[in-house]
């Protein structure tokens, strides 16, 4: 695009370049819109580039049982009542929960 003198055009020129300058950045934007939408839809699934797994904030039953009742699912940091078990010489093993007993979800 040449370089153009703003302040030597009128009021109404600059309003018709402002307008052009718009219905310019609306039609790329629906360009790139619509290669997004090509890009991001592989085999009939959305793909979802970076961000969170697709398993966070999703509920799993426990897996295992401390010794005061409490949980943990096996997922993230271990607790830190797995942790002092452990160091007291325990096995992960130790805290499994018979998977026959354990409640199943159902799929939503």
């Amino acid at each position: 695009m040449p370089n153009v003198n703003l302040s030597g055009m009128s009021v109404e020129a600059l309003m018709d370049l402002r307008k052009r300058v718009d219905e310019m950045l609306l039609e790329r934007r629906a360009e790139l819109e619509k290669q997004l939408e090509r890009i991001a839809v592989v085999g009939g699934r959305r793909v979802v580039r970076g961000g969170a797994s697709v398993l966070k904030g999703k509920k799993v039953p426990p897996k295992y049982r401390g010794p005061s009742g409490e949980t943990w699912a096996g997922r993230g940091a271990r607790p830190r009542w797995l942790v002092a078990a452990i160091k007291g010489g325990k096995k992960l093993e130790d805290f499994l929960i018979d998977k026959g007993r354990r409640k199943r979800r159902s799929k939503r």
